[in-house]
């Protein structure tokens, strides 16, 4: 088999390939040309993993059955069948996991259920490398001093995002809402990746990496920006977790709390939040972020690679021929040194535009039964979850 890339020498095609973001796929089930129906998947029985599909219910449960005849560089699977079941509500997953209906339960529940089955002696907390980050995103056409508002303004729009910046108090987040689950996010790239600094921290925080109100006020005001800066912020309450809701009331209070900011929160279901964010709705809202694989490059590419054959994942009207130019350069230099470099350069170059705001980085967690073995093994940094290493 021949793989044409397109990005000459691409350092992180290694990891694409053998990760989630490139499986390899059945052509006799996959059609070439749309989007292969569920059921056809299931019915033409398309992978060769330590687990085929037995049975699928969109949303509701998939049933796993060992693969007898795997080849693969895994071990076999430990259990026989695994029946993955959806929750809508985290409250019953917690509910479920704690009276052991359920073996495992993995992402999704709120730091608090976390915090609280620690406590429990019916079953056990597992911690694992993660790469999930928080983060705001401002639609540069739409904020305050967007693009297409009345008041248009470059110098200010760019202001206003420095100050959301400065203004907010990450570990403060990260030990009220979240336990300390999650840590403050520094940059654009989470801490524990190759070229990962902490450039946005360096710009706008103090030096203990707390807010520094005084710093974003003088940027306001340097930039002849009337305070407060009246904010309308959307979240999403169902898709990042139930304390989502939590997080962007606190963030709102401390925005408000600077005098710089009068914040309008609003939040929106995910079917249509993910429709609206991309259609000029929201001036500032949240997203986060799992990797397809464990390389700066996927925290900065997707976000900020924007041209007119290729827009961003974004699609908030950020473009930077010299950012592109250093992303397609960094993903192509195969000395280790000198690619870290790059990824710290551009990381300064995106501080200093701030299309989006880093807030905090994650790690993975599961809840299992004391009686589940292997849950350590199973979390995996890019965000898979390896069911077959899994037994009881």
């Amino acid at each position: 088999m021949v793989f044409n890339l397109n990005r000459p020498t691409d350092q992180t095609f290694p990891q694409v390939l053998a990760g989630p973001a490139g499986p390899i796929l059945d052509e006799d089930v996959f059609a070439a040309d749309a989007v292969t129906e569920d059921q056809e998947i299931v019915d033409g029985d398309a992978f060769a993993g330590p687990y085929r599909i037995d049975s699928y219910d969109f949303n509701n449960l998939v049933s796993y059955k060992k693969n007898e005849v795997y080849q693969g560089s895994l071990e076999p699977a430990k259990s026989e069948t695994v029946n993955m079941t959806y929750y809508s509500d985290a409250n019953n997953m917690k509910l479920d996991i704690s009276q052991n209906t359920i073996d495992v339960a993995y992402r999704s529940l709120s730091a608090t259920d976390i915090e609280d089955l620690e406590g429990d002696d019916a079953v056990e907390v597992h911690h694992g490398p993660g790469g999930e980050i928080r983060y705001i995103v401002f639609n540069f056409d739409t904020m305050p001093y967007g693009a297409k508002t009345d008041e248009a303004d470059e110098d200010k729009a760019l202001a206003v995002r420095q100050a959301v910046a400065g203004s907010i108090d990450r570990q403060g987040i990260a030990d009220q809402v979240y336990k300390g689950t999650y840590t403050p996010l520094l940059s654009h790239v989470p801490e524990g990746l190759a070229g990962a600094n902490h450039a946005v921290a360096d710009a706008y925080l103090t030096d203990d990496g707390g807010a520094d109100v005084e710093g974003a006020k003088k940027r306001l005001e340097d930039a002849g920006v009337e305070t407060p800066v009246d904010l309308k912020l959307q979240y999403n309450p169902d898709h990042y977790g139930p304390s989502s809701g939590d997080e962007y009331a606190l963030i709102k209070q401390q925005l408000e709390d600077s005098g710089l900011f009068t914040v309008d929160l609003q939040s929106t279901e995910w079917v249509q939040y993910a429709e609206d964010r991309t259609k000029d709705v929201y001036p500032a809202y949240q997203l986060g972020w799992f990797p397809d694989y464990s390389d700066a490059d996927n925290y900065l590419v997707p976000f900020f690679y924007d041209t007119e054959d290729s827009a961003s994942f974004l699609g908030n009207h950020f473009r930077d021929e010299e950012i592109n130019e250093k992303l397609v350069e960094q993903v192509s230099e195969e000395d280790p040194e000198k690619r870290a470099a790059l990824i710290e350069d551009l990381q300064t170059d995106l501080a200093e535009q701030l299309s989006t705001v880093p807030l905090l980085q994650g790690e993975q967690i599961a809840v299992s039964g004391t009686d589940v073995q292997g849950v350590d093994n199973a979390l995996d940094p890019s965000f898979q979850f390896r069911l077959a290493l899994l037994g009881k």
